[in-house]
Order: structure tokens, then C-alpha cells, then sequence
């Protein structure tokens, strides 16, 4: 007797389990289908990463600025995980329906090919129809296995042969006086039962065809980055024409926790909604410029870029989603062509002088768009597209080959990463990305001061304790920084030496400290004059407001 075909149907909780199973397995199997073959078409038209960006677009503004807020840097990872739980989840529901509704499972994989398909071609830098290519193949071939699989698991419920019951045969046994026996004992099995070791290792098998899919496609789509990488390391950056002075003597505290002046590149804050980091070969990148009042449309390479004059500045950059006193800040040095002499070149006019266009539309190789007012990026000030950081080219992060920037304006509306278009456009006739969910089309960067040290709930003791943190007011300049105790009276802070007006001072206050518990609170004035309000906004629409403060208890 062959012990791996059971002599009953599989039924019950049994049965479905290893449905569940047999979806998981499928849902598997389409995830690393669609790898490979996003391979053959471009890394982002998978289907968790094109459902990712889909839910990220469609995202409430609030919603997102809290995933920030609480994930911080990992909030993609957080998303593309909680992707991958809920299509775990779904797979199994799927697999367990299937054991009844075997057609309907298989149906139901393919609606969530359907839903892929369309996130990819939705998404703002859709290649077109062949980017639904991963997600469709892999849900046919999902729904194929998961049908086969079940299939394995045999029939559920009564046999296809109705007179085998028990009752038939009771009925057969009455009938003739004698005690009944399945006519055909061995075609009974094979409608009636599973085959264990078939299924066993067809499951297998599907597994691990599915894992070498994926594995295939993960090193596929990591050589296409191979160029790109090669490309970065190949770069050799001139030296400007234009450097940035050294930084002054005194503008760098040495105390213990404050940020310190310049951030390094791997601590730079990075905010954007790439799931995958663009990876650009610098060899083939092209940088078009064109729209209203362009006289002289030009389309520029990385090598053109290099060969025209290059500026070096130390500039601060900050994140509109920047709580008040959070990490959303940096500040590097820059290098790179000054936008202004490039749009003169093609023949554009600030609107102050004459101009039709208003806003500049930046574009990004991921569909990004970035709106910045014409007027800001050529009324002196160092915008640029920058090429380098801190004496490196660019981390591909950080937009390599080639990103916009713009001193005093949040990142929003001014520093378009793996930047590939500019249009001259104006706020009325066009919306760019983050505008069109409900954001501000301009948003000057707000005064804002941060307590870097001592830290919220500290114990600090008794005696002298240095407070001490960072204040920025790009392109206006830090003029004051003053410290508040609990509700006694502000104290000016001792300013660190100013290096330019568009990148941040540092500050101390030694405080006398006495047991207890205590507040500290922060306030910032800039050159205009204007005091840091204390009135708490939220991110959105512009930008954060309020003043910083940290509890600490003093042993």
C-alpha cells in the first residue's frame, strides 16, 4: 500500500492551512517573478516598489509628514515592510479560499496583478505599458502555481463518486444482504485523497524555482547600477573658479554634543519619496533646459557642466517637514554650476526685469517635480546645480550626478535630487508635486533655533552646564540667540563666529544649575530683526514655527 496517499479526503483546518500555505507560496513566487522581469524593463516598475510610490502619492499630506516624524529615515523601509504584511496576509486569505473556490483564488491573484500593473503605469515616471510587464507576469504565473498547487490537496468534501458514500453503501447493503465494499477502491483514492509527497514537493520546487527567480532578478537589477557606480567613481570635479572661504576661526564650538558645523555626508538628513535610490550613469546624463522666455533652448551633459565655471559655497539646507528642534537640517559644502549665469545663457529674465516666467519646474529622473520662484533663483544669491559635497561627488542619495539648490528656500520648492528637466513656467499655469497636496508654492526658509545639549530628560548636576545648539536663517543671516530658564527672563546666548548669512551659527549659554526639574527654551533673531515667533505651527503648509524647549532634571 502506498502509504503517501491518504485513504480519506483532506479536510478541515488541515486542509486549509496548506492552502494558506500553497498562497503564500504563490504570493512568493509573483514577487520574485516580477524581480526578475523588472529587470528586463527598469528596477522600480516592480510591484512592491510601484505600489509603494503609488501609496506614497496618494498619501495624506498629514499622514506622511507623521511617518517622517516617527520613522525618520527608515520610513520607506517601514511602507515597503508593511507592503510586503499586508500582501502576506492576502496570500494566505487566498490560498484557504481556494481550497473551496480553487478558481476564484486563482482569480484573486491575478486582481492584485491588475492593482501592480496600474500603480506602475501610474506613477509619475512611468515608462508606459511595459512597466505593468513584472507585475502582469508575475501574478499569471502566481495564480498559475496556485491553482496546480491546490490541485495537489485533491478534492474536498464528498467524493466525486457519489454511490462510495457510507450511506450509498448502506443502501447497497440492505438492498443485497450482504456488507458493501467500494466498487473501485483505488479510483476511490486518487478522487477522493491527496498525495502528500507530490504536494511536498511541488511546494518545494515552486519555492525554490521562485527563490532563484529572485535572486536572479536582485543581482540583474544590481548590475544595472554597476554603470552608474563606475560612473561616479570615474568623476574628477575641477576646481572652482569661485571658492568659498575657509571657514573662520571660532565658527566651530568644541562642545560636547552640539551638531557639529559641517555635517558629513552620511549623517546629511535625506527626505524624499524614492523607495529605490536612482542610480544615474554620469556618462549618459542629459540636462534639458526650455519653456516660456527661454530664447536659447539647451540640452547639457555632465561633461558640459564641468567645463563652465564652478562655484564652491558652504550652505545650509533644511526640510519643510522638520518638526521645531528636529534633525532636518544640515549643512555642507557645495560646489557647482551657478544656475543664474546658466538660464542668462538661455536667454531668461527674472520677472523683475521683464520676465514671463515665474516659477521654475525642476524635474527629477523619478518624476519629482519642484517649483522655485525665477525671481529667488536669479536675485544674486548662491543657487546652483551642484555636482559635489563636502569635496566628494555626490552621493547617489544626495542626488548624483547632478541636483538644484537654492540657500533660503525649503527643500520642496528648491533642491530637485537627480535632476533632469528645467521648465520656465509660472505658479498659474502649472502645480508641481508637493504644491498639488496642499503644501505652499513658496516657502522662504522660517528663523528657527534647536537645543542640541544637554538632551530632553537629561540629568545633568549642579554647577555649570553648558547649554548649546545651532540657529539658522538662510540668506538672512543668525543675528541673536537667546536662552530662557523656566519662566525667568531671556539671556543671551554667545554666538559662535557667523560664516556666511546662508548657513547656520552655532551658540552656547552656560547655565547655573540648580536641582530640580527645568525647562529650557530657545528663541532666534535674524538680521531683519524678526524674532522667532513663539506661536506653534505645523509643518504644513510652509514650514514649522515655535519656539524649542527640552525638560531636564538636575541631580
Amino acid at each position: 500500500m502506498d502509504h503517501d496517499v491518504s485513504p480519506a479526503p483532506l479536510r478541515g483546518i488541515k486542509r486549509l492551512s496548506l492552502g494558506a500555505l500553497s498562497g503564500l507560496i504563490a504570493g512568493y513566487a509573483a514577487i520574485a517573478v516580477a524581480e526578475l522581469v523588472s529587470a528586463a524593463v527598469r528596477p522600480e516598475s516592480g510591484p512592491v516598489i510601484a505600489v509603494g510610490g503609488a501609496a506614497i502619492d496618494r498619501t495624506p499630506p498629514a499622514v506622511k509628514d507623521w511617518a517622517i516624524r516617527h520613522f525618520g529615515t527608515n520610513d520607506k523601509l517601514v511602507l515597503q515592510l508593511g507592503i510586503l504584511t499586508v500582501l502576506t496576509v492576502l496570500a494566505l486569505v487566498l490560498g484557504a479560499l481556494a481550497t473551496r473556490w480553487r478558481v476564484i483564488g486563482s482569480l484573486g491573484v491575478l486582481a492584485f496583478g491588475v492593482v501592480g500593473a496600474l500603480a506602475a503605469t501610474g506613477r509619475p515616471d512611468s515608462v508606459g505599458v511595459r512597466d505593468a510587464l513584472p507585475s502582469v507576469v508575475g501574478a499569471v504565473v502566481a495564480a498559475g502555481l496556485l491553482y496546480w498547487l491546490i490541485g495537489r490537496l485533491g478534492q474536498a468534501g464528498r467524493s466525486a463518486h457519489a454511490a462510495d458514500t457510507p450511506a450509498a453503501e448502506h443502501d447497497d447493503a440492505v438492498a443485497t444482504g450482504g456488507s458493501a465494499t467500494p466498487a473501485h477502491p483505488a479510483e476511490d483514492s486518487a478522487a477522493s485523497g491527496w498525495d502528500r509527497r507530490g504536494f511536498i514537493l511541488a511546494a518545494t520546487a515552486a519555492a525554490a524555482a521562485s527563490t532563484g527567480a529572485g535572486l536572479a532578478g536582485r543581482a540583474l537589477n544590481g548590475s544595472q547600477g554597476k554603470n552608474a557606480i563606475a560612473s561616479r567613481k570615474d568623476v574628477v570635479i575641477p576646481a572652482p573658479s569661485s571658492r568659498a572661504a575657509p571657514v573662520p576661526r571660532g565658527a566651530a564650538l568644541r562642545i560636547d554634543g552640539i551638531s557639529p558645523f559641517m555635517t558629513p555626508n552620511g549623517d546629511f538628513y535625506r527626505v524624499d519619496t524614492a523607495l529605490v535610490v536612482p542610480k544615474v550613469d554620469a556618462t549618459s546624463w542629459k540636462l534639458r533646459i526650455h519653456g516660456k522666455g527661454v530664447a536659447r533652448e539647451r540640452t547639457l551633459s555632465f561633461d558640459d557642466l564641468l567645463k563652465m565655471p564652478l562655484i564652491e559655497r558652504n550652505i545650509t539646507l533644511a526640510c519643510v517637514s522638520n518638526e521645531v528642534g528636529g534633525p532636518y537640517v544640515g549643512n555642507a559644502r557645495w560646489i557647482g554650476v551657478r544656475l543664474a549665469d546658466l538660464l542668462k545663457e538661455c536667454g531668461v529674465k527674472p520677472p523683475s526685469e521683464g520676465g514671463p516666467a515665474d516659477q521654475l519646474v525642476a524635474r527629477s529622473v523619478d518624476g519629482m517635480t519642484i517649483g522655485s520662484p525665477v525671481e529667488d533663483v536669479m536675485d544674486g544669491r548662491d543657487a546652483m546645480l551642484a555636482v559635489g559635497m563636502n569635496g566628494q561627488p555626490l552621493p547617489f542619495e544626495h542626488g548624483f550626478p547632478v541636483r538644484m539648490l537654492v540657500p533660503g528656500l525649503y527643500g520642496y520648492v528648491s533642491a530637485c535630487k537627480w535632476i533632469q528637466d528645467i521648465e520656465l513656467s509660472t505658479f498659474d499655469d502649472y502645480d508641481s508635486y508637493w504644491v498639488k497636496r496642499d503644501w505652499a508654492q513658496k516657502a522662504p526658509i522660517k528663523t528657527q533655533s534647536r537645543i542640541d545639549t544637554p538632551k530632553p530628560f537629561g540629568r545633568p548636576r549642579t554647577g555649570t552646564v553648558m547649554v548649546a545648539g545651532v540657529a539658522w536663517a538662510q540668506h538672512r543671516g543668525v543675528d541673536k540667540v537667546e536662552v530662557r530658564v523656566d519662566d525667568g527672563p531671556w539671556e543671551e546666548a554667545r554666538l559662535a563666529t557667523e560664516d556666511t548669512r546662508d548657513t547656520w551659527r552655532q551658540w552656547s549659554y552656560p547655565w547655573q544649575a540648580t536641582k530640580g526639574g527645568h525647562t529650557l527654551t530657545v528663541r532666534a533673531t535674524d538680521r531683519t530683526g524678526r524674532t522667532q515667533t513663539d506661536k506653534r505651527t505645523p509643518t504644513i503648509p510652509d514650514g514649522a514655527s515655535g519656539w524649542h524647549s527640552v525638560v531636564v532634571t538636575v541631580d
